[in-house]
């Protein structure tokens, strides 16, 4: 008997595997991309590109560029090893990385308040800027839809 293979890209065939209809070469906009030192990216292997891939662990994640070279970006994140969580840094291809959008409802809140106070300043009217938990709903009762009755049709050949 034959084992498994315990390779560096072991049980990957689906994980690295390009969706369907989106097969074939690169588009330019991955290339064209601008990343600098603090950005937070996403890791997501292209198997379209076999160079410069990260190992499978690292496919979905999320961390912050450190370095830029000319073809890669060194990314850093944390990993749980045991019981303790490590920083890893590894250079992944530019191929294989995409700008997160995990900071988007942040920056986009930051940008309403600035907006909300410069209009509370202009107004003289104080306006809070914290995010609030939503109230309960009031109370009401559930009625059921009524369920229409169906019943058979007897067949009969219409000729």
């Amino acid at each position: 008997e034959i084992t498994h293979s315990y390779g560096y890209r072991a049980k990957t065939r689906h994980t690295f595997s390009q969706d369907f209809r989106k097969k074939g070469t690169i588009a330019l906009s991955k290339y064209l991309t601008t990343y600098k030192r603090g950005d937070y990216v996403d890791i997501k292997m292209n198997g379209a590109q076999q160079k410069g891939m990260a190992y499978r662990f690292y496919h979905g994640r999320t961390g912050v560029v450190f370095n830029v070279s000319p073809s890669s970006v060194g990314v850093e994140m944390n990993k749980r090893v045991g019981g303790r969580i490590m920083k890893k840094r590894i250079h992944v291809r530019v191929e294989h990385v995409k700008p997160s959008n995990c900071k988007k409802q942040h920056i986009q809140r930051v940008l309403d308040n600035a907006a909300a106070k410069v209009e509370a300043r202009a107004t003289g009217i104080k306006t809070v800027c914290k995010r609030t938990v939503g109230t309960p709903r009031p109370a009401h009762i559930v009625k059921a839809p009524k369920i229409p009755d169906v019943t058979p049709v007897k067949f009969h050949l219409i000729v």
